[in-house]
């Protein structure tokens, strides 16, 4: 399933760094670019504190990526995503604001839920709340939050989301906690609430999550897996489940060709798209290098914007 029907183009912004770059006003800007040249959505990653065991990354039994690295020491400077969200929605006026992907459960649900609402109202029903556990111990433990526990954490954060977003006297119950008649106001402006994009392998928590909450989905995968085949084992693990395999949506990663003077290669990287969208991709999802000047940034994307559409549809 699509959104009216179409593939959907999202450009990940790189809100973090190594060292400190001075300003983030290019991050700024360029969100407003995409914003002009017509993207689908914006995404941004999160992460909150670091430990110095970054090499865990790399360990997908913890939820890791096989063969990743972090992409800065544990010095590197990240910027919180809901917070970015919010200065870009009011720089913006159409593009939709993702995270991709927020540590949910570091968040306290009830503060969280709070703080989508409040954005998804004040952005006009924009936000896209892109969630999964994350693979770092010490992030954890520094928030006060069981890292072996961290499943669990996510689906009682996801659960009172849903409830105080849905509910006008909001009630839950689990072994860790319960409330009930509690009242959360503005409640977010999409109809259901704020839509929830699950990240995770092809497993059963996963595909419960997915079959609760709307069936969007971030795969997180290995470089050399086969898009179209975890595609697959997820349609049957959400009919499993008891979810609706033919409405799930999904995030597929697009790479980036460089042409021979090592600027963006924009038909070689776009012919990359009908294999994406035949595998399953909904959404297809890339990262650019953004020129200096806005000028040059706006032709580039809109060039790429341009022949998406022409491929994509």
């Amino acid at each position: 399933m699509t959104v009216d029907g179409k593939v959907q183009l999202s450009i990940v912004l790189r809100t973090f760094a190594a060292q400190d770059p001075g300003s983030w006003a290019h991050v700024i800007r360029q969100a407003e670019t995409l914003d002009r040249a017509g993207v689908d959505r914006l995404a941004v990653s999160d992460h909150v504190v670091f430990g110095e065991d970054l090499d865990a990354y790399g360990r997908p039994e913890i939820g890791g990526q096989a063969g990743g690295t972090q992409p800065t020491g544990p010095d590197g400077h990240w910027l919180e995503p809901i917070t970015l969200l919010s200065l870009l929605a009011g720089r913006t006026s159409r593009i939709r604001l993702a995270t991709n992907v927020l540590i949910a459960a570091l968040r306290r649900p009830v503060v969280l839920a709070k703080t989508a609402a409040t954005l998804d109202v004040l952005s006009g029903g924009r936000l896209d709340l892109g969630v999964g556990v994350g693979w770092q111990r010490e992030e954890y433990e520094a928030a006060g939050v069981e890292f072996d526990r961290r499943g669990e954490a996510l689906d009682d954060t996801l659960a009172i989301c849903h409830a105080l977003w849905s509910q006008t006297r909001a009630e839950f119950t689990s072994p860790r906690l319960r409330f009930e008649r509690i009242h959360m106001m503005p409640k977010p402006l999409q109809a259901g609430g704020v839509p929830i994009w699950v990240s995770g392998s092809v497993n059963p928590p996963v595909a419960r999550r997915l079959a609760r909450y709307g069936a969007r989905w971030i795969p997180w995968l290995g470089p050399a897996a086969d898009l179209g085949v975890e595609v697959a084992r997820m349609r049957d693990a959400l009919d499993r489940a008891g979810g609706e395999p033919a409405r799930l949506q999904v995030v597929g990663l697009l790479p980036t060709l460089s042409n021979d003077g090592g600027g963006l290669d924009i038909a070689g990287t776009i012919a990359g798209v009908p294999a994406l969208v035949a595998s399953g991709a909904t959404d297809v999802r890339l990262t650019l290098r953004a020129p200096d000047d806005p000028v040059q940034h706006f032709d580039q994307v809109s060039a790429v914007v341009a022949e998406f559409r022409a491929v994509a549809g």
